[in-house]
């Protein structure tokens, strides 16, 4: 997935100043893509001139007291009719690259007690992002049959992962058994 298509994807639902996409871009903001895809600063910004130039976003300088004006940027006809395009063609099945993965791979090589303790580490940091999940989750979607379908949506995701997360951890507490 490119950077373009994430920022059109969040700007189609809620036009905004590249200094606030960039906190959508990061996973400690509630209802962010940074769950599943995160750039930097200087990334969003290379691309919203990029996509401002190709004429898939507009900007709207708006003014305010003591700073530079504010830009705030909009998806155009042409840049939601890409995205739509994006949306329905195919796409590959993501490839598995996870770097403790290939720890384990090898872990027979140290001592037990440095995998379990790097499992545990692992462990925790899962449980976390699992109860931020579960806490948007009872916030936002208690009635998931009753939203409208843009929250429908951005539901789905967070469903995914929260089974991500709760996959993860079954997985986890399996291998640590397995381990001692």
């Amino acid at each position: 997935m490119s950077l373009t298509y994430a920022i059109l994807s969040v700007l189609v639902s809620a036009p905004s100043s590249g200094y606030d996409l960039a906190k959508r871009f990061n996973p400690s903001v509630e209802g962010s893509v940074g769950f599943f895809w995160s750039a930097s600063f200087q990334q969003i910004y290379r691309e919203l001139n990029r996509l401002e130039q190709k004429e898939w976003l507009q900007a709207e300088s708006v003014q305010q007291e003591n700073r530079p004006d504010k830009r705030i940027y909009t998806v155009t006809a042409l840049g939601k009719q890409h995205l739509c395009e994006w949306i329905a063609e195919s796409e590959e099945m993501a490839p598995l690259k996870d770097e403790l993965l290939l720890k384990l791979y090898a872990g027979y090589l140290v001592p037990q007690q440095t995998i379990v303790a790097k499992l545990e580490v692992h462990r925790r940091q899962h449980q976390q992002r699992l109860a931020i999940y579960q806490e948007i989750q009872n916030q936002y979607f208690q009635k998931p049959q009753e939203l409208s379908n843009t929250f429908k949506f951005q539901y789905m995701t967070l469903l995914k992962g929260i089974h991500y997360e709760m996959g993860w951890l079954a997985w986890c507490d399996e291998i640590m058994l397995l381990l001692k």
